[in-house]
Order: structure tokens, then sequence, then C-alpha cells
């Protein structure tokens, strides 16, 4: 029997339901993190959690990622199916060696003894004025690990349906959640549909250009493909959706089709995750592309606080359509 969600749900009430799903499914399901429990955690998602399952597996965490993100390897390997929120991506770098010196290693350094099947689900990206430290979009550093898998859900669907099929891996997996989207509102996802968490997503097709996105600049993404599709440019926007491993067929195969192709990533530039797609793109495809892989990406600064200053920064819509049109304007 599945759990279905309120017709008109938003993004954050569709990860609640996911949690309140994945608890109601498998009593070794819980949750940790800062301020998860009575206040209903630092983005308000797990309102009501603690009512329903109580103190025992709705855990308010001490101010230490360090040490509930241990703790939640720890009762992994223990035999339960942790959630470990840490609040924004910002501070996980406070439990970077619990992820990438134990978590993601300890299958390979057991010789495969020991698997760890956490969940850590984290905030990331700017858009809301929150200055500096809790507005970077980090996440292509988890990408950069064998021994994770990073997802990123940037609709409602996966945002509802991402956290069961990763409960289900046996290695750690790593959930980021733009921060824009948790008040975005759409139907109700089918939860009787499974979301593959292998395969990137063709959100839009077109003949003309590619472009590559993934989490909270999915929308712009397609702000951008309206405007052009007036001027008689047909976008295919492809959503990553899964950052490791990427998926690189649906990716190639739709570059082949189009000739082009654009990356926008909220990321900086330098060594980001935009870099390694357009990298692939031109490792694989190097010979179907009629112009050089364009980027759209953050600008090389710590995100501001001030909110023109903020908006400059980030990718917009406007920046998405020069490139599109810079890469499609080059004809062959």
């Amino acid at each position: 029997m599945t759990t279905t969600v309120d017709t008109g749900t938003t993004y954050r009430e569709a990860v609640r339901e996911a949690m309140r799903d994945a608890m109601r499914r498998d009593e070794r399901v819980f949750l940790m993190g800062e301020d998860v429990g009575r206040y209903g955690g630092g983005f308000g998602v797990s309102l009501g959690l603690l009512e329903e399952f109580g103190e025992e597996r709705v855990r308010d965490a001490p101010l230490s990622e360090s040490a509930f993100v241990g703790a939640g390897i720890g009762a992994a390997l223990g035999g339960m199916r942790p959630i470990v929120e840490v609040m924004t991506v910002n501070f996980v770098m406070l439990a970077l060696d619990q992820i990438v010196n134990t978590a993601a290693a300890l299958l390979h350094m057991s010789g495969g003894q020991f698997a760890v099947p956490v969940v850590i689900r984290m905030t990331t990206g700017g858009g809301r004025q929150l200055a500096a430290q809790h507005s970077h979009s980090l996440e292509n550093w988890f990408a950069h690990v064998p021994g994770l898998r990073v997802l990123a859900p940037a609709t409602i669907a996966d945002a509802r349906g991402m956290l069961w099929p990763a409960l289900l891996d046996p290695d750690p997996v790593i959930i980021v959640e733009h921060g824009s989207l948790y008040n975005a509102k759409g139907p109700a996802p089918d939860t009787s549909l499974a979301v593959d968490i292998s395969r990137a997503a063709v959100r839009r097709t077109g003949d003309d250009v590619t472009v590559v996105t993934h989490g909270g600049s999915l929308g712009l993404v397609e702000e951008a493909a309206e405007r052009l599709a007036a001027d008689g440019i047909g976008v295919e926007v492809i959503d990553l959706r899964v950052l490791r491993p990427l998926d690189d067929a649906t990716v190639n195969e739709s570059v082949r089709r189009t000739h082009r192709a654009v990356v926008v990533d909220e990321g900086w530039r330098t060594g980001g995750l935009s870099a390694e797609v357009a990298a692939r793109i031109a490792e694989t495809c190097f010979y179907d592309l009629d112009a050089p892989v364009g980027r759209v990406c953050a600008a090389e600064v710590p995100i501001p606080y001030a909110r023109h200053l903020e908006e400059a920064a980030l990718p917009s819509a406007a920046r998405v359509v020069a490139a599109v049109h810079e890469a499609v304007d080059r004809r062959g």
C-alpha cells in the first residue's frame, strides 16, 4: 500500500512524506540531526515526525556534525537504516573525515565485509540571502569520491521518490536538496512509480542544443528554454539527478543528436561538476560537436549576502540564454 501526498504538495512536504513512508515501512529507519525533532528541522522538513515516531526514531543531535554523522555511520554498520540530516552543505565540511575516510572507504577497506547503508541529507545552494557560510553548492566534492552515491532531486516527484531506493542501497548515499526548492509547489507525485537513482532524466526534448543541469538550476534552465523556443531554438534539457555515478549514456545520446552542449552548474567553474561533465562530453562526443561545450556557473567569489550581488554571482536564465545563443550561432 502506497502513501499518498496531498494534491498541491510542496517539495518540503514531499521530502517529509518520503521520510514518514520509509519510517513506517521499516522500523530500522530513523532520523537524526540538528533540530530535527521538536523544532521540525532547520527548514521545517521534519515537522510532525517526532510526534508520530517518538524520540527514539527522531533524534535531536548536538551541534557537532562529526559526532552525529559518525553516529549514523556506526548505526548503519550495526544494522540500522539511518537518515542523517546536515542543515547545510557548508556545515558538512566538519564531517568530511567521517564521510570520505570512513563511510565511503569502509566497504573497500574491509574487503567487502562491511557495507554502510546510511543516507545523509543536506541543503545546498544560494539565492536566499543566507550569506557565504550557508549558500554554497559543494555537491561536486562528494561526486569526486568513490564509494558514495550522490543524488540531487530537482523535482517534487524525485524529492518524494528517491529516498526509499537510497535507503535500500548498501552503500552510503548523499542527497542534496536545493534550499530554494522547499517552497516549490506542484501536483502530488505518483508514489506507485519507482524512481531510478542511477539515470539522468530528459525534462524537455529539443534538436538544437543540449543543456545539462541539476538541482536548483533546473527551473532557470527550463525558463531559458521557453525564451529560446520563441527564438526558434529547440533546447533539450537534461536533469542529471545522479551526480555520482554520472549517467554518461543519456547525456551523450542527446549531444550526438543536437551537436551542441551547455552545462549549467551553481557551483564554481574551477574544478567543478560542470568541468567534469564538459570533459566527458568532449572525450566521447568531440567529433559530433559543432561548437565548444559552454558552461554557466557561479562567479568565483564567496556567495554575497546583498541580494543584487547574490543575483549577479549565481547562474540566471538570461546567462543560460546567452550561452545557448553563443553555441547555436557558431554554425559548424
